[in-house]
């Protein structure tokens, strides 16, 4: 069994199954896909904190520093892609804020847990998965808050569209921060730094939550999607274009500008080129922006990727 054969059985397979599943358990009527409330509460409040948490929380501090040149990287380059992301989408395709930001989150930041995980742990084994641990952190940190500030204003300017921009601005900021999606990274950081480990207890405790983010996100996911209809068009191809294509091509004119070599840089090359994450999708659907790019762009960039990624393992075995 050929390498791309084995990571399209043993990673692609298994998240368009979940997907599958969802959107299934949707189209039956099993499930309300008009209602996805409690689903995204659990995913949002609970399961995926805790999932973030852990993860940073057990991130030796030796680690988060050696990992200082990845994390900066990964940053740079998602947040080029969000902000072009976002500029075409209200510029261009004439989408709201709401809409955009989701959009944006869906393409700037890349599918770690599912896709990403698997690949660079295979690849790179232990320091394969603290990279990907690198580009969680780093996504959790910079560009999810965006995307919840951005959802949280739109939310309140939709509600009172007197105020102005600064007093909209500032609410929507403070309920962002609150989110326990971006306080569960952000304390979580402040554990390694102080040189705490969490009891064994805690881990398992945690842990044990946190194993259903993926499959949770993935199932909401294909849920959502079955009450809409999956098609192409000219926002959801740029989309796939700028994820599958574009950033991975920004990370590599990043790695060349400050000179960084090796195991760091094809990490951080694979890691660009992992297909669309989930995170758009599920936070639209918190606050009931239902996103047919989003989710359109998420299916197609995963599907693209059984032809991206083989190359991207491929290019970056010739980096320096």
């Amino acid at each position: 069994m050929t390498a791309t054969t084995r990571f399209f059985l043993e990673t692609l397979l298994p998240v368009f199954f979940v997907l599958a599943l969802g959107h299934y358990a949707g189209w039956r009527g099993r499930i309300n896909n008009t209602d996805t409330g409690a689903l995204n509460t659990a995913l949002m409040h609970f399961v995926l904190p805790c999932s973030l948490f852990l993860g940073v929380a057990r991130t030796p501090p030796t680690v988060l520093r050696s990992q200082s040149p990845l994390l900066a990287v990964l940053a740079l380059t998602m947040l080029f892609t969000y902000a072009l992301v976002y500029l075409l989408e209200r510029r261009v395709f004439g989408s709201d804020p709401s809409q955009a930001a989701v959009q944006s989150q869906t393409v700037s930041f890349s599918n770690n847990v599912a896709i990403g995980l698997p690949l660079l742990s295979s690849l790179y084994g232990p320091t394969g998965t603290l990279a990907v641990a690198a580009g969680i952190v780093s996504g959790a940190l910079v560009i999810s808050p965006i995307t919840l500030v951005l959802l949280e204003w739109n939310a309140k300017r939709n509600k009172d569209g007197r105020r102005s921009l600064g007093e909209q601005l500032g609410p929507a900021i403070l309920a962002a921060v609150r989110r326990p999606i971006v306080l569960a990274p952000v304390l979580a950081l402040l554990l390694p730094i102080s040189g705490y480990a969490l009891p064994a207890t805690a881990v398992a405790s945690l842990d044990l939550i946190g194993k259903g983010t993926v499959g949770l996100a993935l199932f909401l996911t294909g849920l959502i999607l079955s009450a809409q209809r999956l098609r192409l068009q000219a926002s959801v191809a740029t989309g796939v274009i700028l994820k599958n294509f574009l950033q991975p091509s920004v990370m590599l004119g990043l790695l060349f500008l400050f000179r960084l070599h090796g195991e760091v840089a094809r990490e951080a090359f694979l890691l660009a080129a992992v297909p669309a994450g989930f995170f758009g999708t599920v936070f639209g659907a918190r606050y009931g922006v239902r996103s047919l790019e989003a989710s359109s762009t998420l299916v197609l960039s995963t599907a693209l990727s059984a032809g991206t990624l083989p190359l991207a393992i491929l290019l970056s075995s010739h980096l320096p």
